[in-house]
């Protein structure tokens, strides 16, 4: 059983889960992230990393359920702009989020949190991110981003606009593409459990 589903069946559901009111709901869903972060560890980090979380789900909860009530809010969550928003705050949420879950001791996390704009990019951290890590160069991983987004915007242009669905034989034809990404880009050698130290 993973952690999430520990939660949502034994802290989520006997809190009452979405089934008693807004409120409880956004109070529910807050509760069950400051658990998670602090079952993650000791350290302040991890507690605001839950705060964060949990806060970043009562605001879509609200905002689904405000979305509920004014037609023209639901349809701009649906147009491409509206999505592309969307996405965009949940990556900027997750992506700041991992500062404090990466470095759990504040004063580290608040030491790159003030340097994150304003300052220079630090070539090593570049050459181990990009160079070591992906084994691709910072130009390379710029046009298979690219790449990615182009195929995303034509799925995309199919599903909605066209109304059309690839079929699974062409589906199918996918997964080695894929498999031979995954390859490309792991990572050499075996990483180390993530919750070994749990």
């Amino acid at each position: 059983m993973t952690l999430g589903d520990w939660l949502r069946n034994y802290v989520y559901f006997p809190l009452g889960g979405s089934r008693r009111g807004l409120v409880r709901t956004c109070g529910n869903l807050f509760i069950v992230m400051l658990i998670a972060g602090i079952w993650h560890g000791a350290a302040l980090g991890y507690v605001v990393w839950g705060i964060f979380h949990g806060l970043a789900l009562v605001v879509h909860r609200l905002t689904d359920t405000i979305s509920d009530r004014f037609e023209n809010l639901e349809q701009f969550w649906q147009n491409p702009l509206g999505i592309f928003v969307a996405w965009l705050l949940t990556q900027l949420m997750v992506f700041t989020s991992w500062i404090w879950f990466r470095l759990p001791n504040l004063q580290d996390s608040s030491l790159v949190f003030r340097h994150l704009w304003g300052y220079p990019a630090d070539a090593q951290f570049a050459e181990k991110v990009y160079v070591d890590a992906l084994n691709m160069s910072q130009y390379q991983l710029t046009w298979v981003l690219l790449t990615l987004a182009a195929l995303m915007t034509v799925v995309y242009a199919f599903n909605r606009m066209l109304k059309l669905e690839f079929n699974w034989p062409l589906k199918l034809v996918f997964v080695p593409i894929c498999f031979y990404a995954v390859w490309l880009l792991a990572p050499e050698g075996s990483l180390p459990y993530i919750y070994f130290d749990f």
